[in-house]
C-alpha cells in the first residue's frame, strides 16, 4: 500500500510560492538523506516519491516532510494491466508521479542532486527559480537577444515585434547542473575529469521548431498545460534501451508545445550534480539509442500534428501513430513504445477524470 506521511507545517517567514499548487516528484532506489540539504526549500511542499526496484525494500525519508511513497506493487495495484507502460529499474518510473499528482505544477529532481551556490556564494533556491520561469511568459516565436525579457533588468530589444511581446504560456522550465555535466557515455569516457564550473546567469526560450536534449534531473512543468506529454517512455528492465527516457519525453513534449503555441525555457536554475554514473554501464544502456537517435531526431523534426488536435492527449495519440508507422520500421521496440504511449494516455485519463472530461468536451 502506498505510504502517506503528513508533516506538521514548518515555520517559515512567508508563504512559499505555489505551496498548495506544486508537487515535487523524486524517483529513487535509496534512502533520501539528500533531502536534508533541500529542507529549507522543499519542506513546505508535498513530495511524491516513486520507489524503483525491489518493493520490499524500505526507503527512509527524513522526518518533517509531507510525502506519498509509491513502489512497484502500488503502481501495479493502481494501474492494473496499464502498469505495463511504467518503466521498471529505471528513473523513467518518475512519470508515474506526474500521473498521480493532483497539483497544477510539478518539479522533479534526482536524488544525487544537491543545492548549488551562485557566484556570490549564496545557496540557489532552484524551485523558486523554476516557479518564476513557469509563471512568466516565453518567447518561442521570435528570439530576444537579451534572453528572457520578463526578468528584472531586461526587456525586449529594439526590433522585437510589438505584436509578439505578450509572449506565450510557459509549459516547461528546464534547469542545468554544476559539477558533473549530463554527458552521454562516449563523452564521459573521453572526458572523465571534466566538470562544469560555468554559471551562466541566463534563461532563454527554446525557439519554435527547435528540439533540445531535455534532462529530467532538474525539471519543472505546468501539469495542466503539458502533463500528458511528459511520458518518459519504456526504459530499463526488459527494454533494449536506457537513459533516453527524458530525451524521448522532451522530443515529444517540444513537438506538441510547438503545435499548441506553448513555450519551453532553459537555463537557470542550477543545482549541484554530485555523482558521475559509470560510463561503461551507461554505454550498455545507450548504445542502441546513440544509433537510433540519428533517425529519431529527423523524425521529430519533420513530425506534424493535425490541426484538429487541440489538446495534449489528442496530439500525443497522433504522435504515437506516427511513431508506430515510421519509427516502427527501424526496430519492433518502437511499435511496443507506440502502444505504451496510447496506454499512458488511457491511464492518465482514468486517474485524471476532470481533465479527461475537458478532453471529451472538445472532441
Amino acid at each position: 500500500m502506498a505510504t502517506t506521511v503528513t508533516a506538521p507545517s514548518p515555520s517559515v517567514p512567508s508563504t512559499p510560492l505555489l505551496k498548495d499548487e506544486l508537487d515535487i516528484v523524486i524517483p529513487t532506489i535509496r534512502n533520501l538523506d539528500f533531502l536534508e540539504m533541500w529542507r529549507p526549500f522543499f519542506q513546505p511542499y508535498h513530495l511524491i516519491i516513486v520507489q524503483d526496484g525491489d518493493p520490499a525494500k524500505t526507503i527512509k525519508v527524513p522526518e518533517g516532510f509531507d510525502y506519498e511513497l509509491y513502489n512497484r506493487n502500488d503502481i501495479n495495484r493502481i494501474l492494473g494491466p496499464k502498469a505495463s507502460c511504467i518503466s521498471f529499474k529505471d528513473s523513467a518510473c518518475r512519470c508515474f508521479g506526474y500521473m498521480v499528482s493532483k497539483k497544477k505544477y510539478v518539479f522533479t529532481i534526482d536524488d544525487d542532486c544537491f543545492v548549488a551556490k551562485d557566484p556570490s556564494g549564496k545557496d540557489i533556491n532552484a524551485l523558486e527559480q523554476h516557479i518564476k520561469n513557469l509563471l512568466s511568459p516565453s518567447t518561442p516565436f521570435f528570439f530576444n537577444t537579451l534572453y528572457d525579457p520578463y526578468r528584472e533588468g531586461a526587456d525586449f530589444v529594439r526590433g522585437y515585434p510589438f505584436s509578439l511581446r505578450e509572449g506565450a504560456k510557459t509549459a516547461v522550465s528546464h534547469g542545468l547542473w554544476l559539477n558533473i555535466p549530463d554527458y552521454d557515455a562516449p563523452t564521459q569516457m573521453v572526458k572523465p575529469r571534466e566538470r562544469n564550473t560555468r554559471y551562466v546567469d541566463a534563461v532563454m526560450t527554446v525557439p519554435k521548431g527547435t528540439l533540445f536534449p531535455m534532462c529530467g534531473m532538474n525539471l519543472a512543468f505546468d501539469r495542466e498545460l503539458i502533463g500528458p506529454a511528459m511520458y518518459f517512455g519504456l526504459m530499463g528492465d526488459g527494454q533494449p534501451i536506457g537513459r533516453y527516457d527524458d530525451m524521448w519525453a522532451g522530443w515529444c513534449m517540444k513537438v506538441i508545445c510547438d503545435h499548441l503555441s506553448l513555450g519551453v525555457k532553459t537555463g537557470l536554475p542550477y543545482l549541484w550534480h554530485s555523482k558521475a554514473s559509470n560510463p561503461f554501464v551507461n554505454l550498455k544502456k545507450e548504445y542502441k539509442g546513440i544509433f537510433w537517435q540519428e533517425d529519431i531526431i529527423p523524425f521529430f523534426q519533420n513530425a506534424t500534428i493535425p490541426k484538429e488536435c487541440d489538446t495534449v492527449q489528442k496530439c500525443y495519440i497522433a504522435l504515437s501513430e506516427q511513431v508506430r508507422e515510421k519509427l516502427g520500421k527501424i526496430d519492433p521496440y518502437f511499435v511496443k513504445l507506440a502502444d505504451a504511449m496510447v496506454t499512458w494516455i488511457e491511464a492518465w485519463d482514468e486517474l485524471n477524470p476532470s481533465a479527461a472530461a475537458v478532453e471529451n468536451g472538445k472532441a
